[in-house]
């Protein structure tokens, strides 16, 4: 009887040592990983704000350009970089949403420079670019705006004259109210201004390419792919 309780008490032991080792190797994995993925965005963090700081830099200095070589690619490939990465910011670091914001709205203020700035330069070399401000807020509070949003990006892939500037409606910015104000957007979002006028939304894709391809350059290119997928 003196045995078996002695085997059972081994059994415990040795049961007790596994149960350890397997919840500790699981708690430094998740550690291991959290520290990795903190530094990942972290880096993302750092490489977004040396990329805005290059973007002001750029927008100071195409104010200076010289018309023959005004075109629709100056900036927008960086601005949509950024957009992109902001985004995959503000969706994985939960735990540094200030960092997210101020980044948002570093962002936000380059956007509006481009977007003044391409309007002057548009009026000094009589070039037309179509120009379109889109306004939205989380999906929870705005269930069209993932939509709005893919077609947008459709539509900006498709048109190289389309310069589109997203903002979040919400985001707590002096200048972004600035333009809320002038755009006279409501809360009512997703809100769309092309061209300086308030357009009607729900729009599908073909009824607002259809007023795109109205204010588009007759003489300008259009592409015949993109990698934006509009779902029905």
């Amino acid at each position: 009887m003196e045995q078996n309780k002695h085997i059972d008490w081994k059994k415990y032991v040795i049961t007790f040592f596994i149960t350890a080792t397997i919840f500790g190797t699981a708690i430094y994995a998740s550690s291991y990983f959290n520290n990795k993925r903190i530094d990942e965005i972290k880096s993302i963090q750092e490489s977004i704000s040396t990329n805005i700081m290059s973007s002001e830099t750029q927008v100071s200095l195409l104010s200076d350009i010289d018309c023959d070589d005004v075109g629709s690619s100056m900036l927008s490939s960086e601005l949509n970089s950024l957009a992109s990465r902001i985004e995959y910011s503000e969706k994985n670091i939960s735990n540094a949403d200030e960092e997210v914001l101020q980044l948002k709205k570093a962002y936000s203020l380059l956007e509006i420079k481009d977007y003044l700035l391409m309007k002057r330069l548009s009026q000094r070399c009589n070039k037309q670019f179509v120009f379109a401000l889109y306004f939205y807020a989380n999906s929870t509070k705005c269930p069209d705006c993932d939509k709005a949003s893919t077609i947008l990006t459709y539509l900006r892939e498709k048109y190289p004259e389309l310069r589109v500037y997203s903002f979040d409606y919400n985001l707590d910015l002096s200048a972004l109210k600035t333009l809320i104000t002038i755009s006279k957007i409501k809360d009512d979002l997703p809100a769309i201004v092309i061209d300086g006028k308030a357009i009607e939304w729900p729009q599908d894709k073909d009824s607002l390419e259809k007023i795109i391809k109205a204010k588009y350059p007759k003489d300008a290119k259009v592409a015949t792919t993109t990698t934006a997928t509009i779902k029905k």
